[in-house]
């Protein structure tokens, strides 16, 4: 998925000595650290953190479930028994082996990349940590009300970890983002971008739910946290509602727009983390299994 950079517009300079008429030039591109600064950002911590990771002996292809906790991974009984409300947000800086990680970033940078142009470095940064949190919350609870129980009845909380539900989030303010009129971008382009923000977000949710379903057929294979996905990506469509994209908009309304809309999301997160602190613990929590 590329990313859409206005045309570079024509600079006049002044006229030099002799009397020489004015010259045009067209003004060099930035880098796209530069015009990008919080996507490189986002991407380098979770690089970041992956390395510390296998510099302390964590496997490249396959963490082990003790290794991903003590990283910071989400886990419903740590988070609801232990009171580790932390690892909501650092969850989504953990990534459960090379792949993933690889992965994840690819859709980050992409994504990335096409929404700071529209709701700049603060924005992106919100919108990843919230609705990244948004997401595991929703995994937390799911998670909770519906444990995996072993064979002698004990309750099992498998480890969330990774950016997606983040990515997801990111995906779907683009959506909404996109639809806007005051886009200085030809609607063919726009609707072309959102199109394809739109299948990248409906594929993989019917690529993670198939292989969920594939798992619990066989028996064994990967889980994708669904949940983490759906809750990043309705949060995501939450965020981008009061906002106005920063191209064509006044610098001031995008502002205080991006402030509703942070208000709002926090406040909706502290409303249904106070939900999920309450909610009834399963059956058969007093035999928590180990993992």
């Amino acid at each position: 998925m590329g990313s859409y950079s206005p045309v570079p517009q024509p600079e006049i300079l002044p006229p030099g000595s002799g009397g020489t008429p004015p010259q045009r030039a067209v003004r060099r591109p930035r880098p796209t650290w530069v015009t990008s600064p919080a996507t490189y950002l986002l991407v380098g911590i979770n690089c970041a953190v992956f390395l510390a990771m296998v510099a302390h002996g964590v496997s490249v292809g396959t963490p082990t479930t003790d290794q991903l906790m003590h990283w910071g991974a989400n886990n419903a009984g740590s988070v609801l028994i232990n009171g580790e409300w932390w690892r909501i947000v650092t969850a989504m800086f953990v990534h459960v082996g090379i792949l993933h990680l690889a992965t994840n970033m690819w859709c980050l940078w992409n994504l990335g990349l096409l929404a700071e142009p529209l709701m700049g470095s603060a924005g992106v940064l919100a919108v990843y940590i919230l609705t990244g949190a948004a997401g595991n919350l929703l995994s937390t609870l799911v998670n909770w009300v519906w444990p995996i129980h072993d064979q002698a009845g004990g309750v099992f909380f498998p480890a969330g970890a990774g950016a997606s539900g983040a990515v997801f989030g990111i995906a779907g303010a683009l959506i909404v983002l996109l639809k806007s009129n005051r886009l200085p971008v030809p609607p063919m382009e726009l609707k072309r971008l959102r199109k394809s923000v739109i299948y990248f977000a409906v594929l993989n949710l019917v690529l993670g739910l198939s292989i969920n379903v594939g798992t619990h057929v066989i028996g064994s294979g990967l889980n994708i946290d669904n949940m983490a996905h759906i809750g990043g990506f309705t949060s995501g469509l939450l965020f981008a509602a009061p906002l106005v994209p920063r191209l064509g908009s006044p610098r001031r309304l995008f502002q205080v727009r991006l402030r509703m809309a942070v208000a709002m999301i926090v406040a909706l997160l502290v409303l249904f983390g106070f939900y999920v602190a309450h909610v009834t613990p399963p059956a058969g929590l007093d035999r928590i299994s180990p993992g």
